[in-house]
């Protein structure tokens, strides 16, 4: 997937502020935040969306690696927002699995 923008920030390729690792996930600032913090969890592991996913594991991954950075960001008490969108219609602009950490200020509801 040496096309994949996702799968060239893991390969260090493509620089990012990246903020947190673990073995199968990697967690960046994004380069158009939507909030204060706004971090993108990806598994290092090309999956193009959740339709890919065939026994949670990446999920589970990628959770847990957003936890600890809401924690080490700082929103984990106050409050924070996880996103994963698939498909067009669903808003997905970059085609690898990746999960949205947004915090730092109050989320409406509705999603603009």
């Amino acid at each position: 997937m040496t096309a994949c923008l996702f799968c060239r920030i893991v390969a260090k390729e493509i620089p990012a502020a990246i903020v947190g690792e673990s073995e199968h996930a990697l967690a960046f600032r994004d380069i158009n935040p939507q909030a204060p913090v706004h971090v993108l969890v990806i598994p290092k592991r090309h999956l193009t969306s959740m339709n890919d996913i065939t026994d949670g594991a990446e999920v589970a991954e990628i959770s847990k690696l957003a936890l600890q950075v809401a924690r080490e960001l700082g929103v984990a008490e106050s409050g924070y927002r996880t996103v994963m969108n698939t498909g067009g219609d669903g808003g997905q602009t970059v085609h690898h699995l990746h999960m949205h950490v947004l915090g730092g200020r109050a989320m409406d509801w509705p999603p603009g």
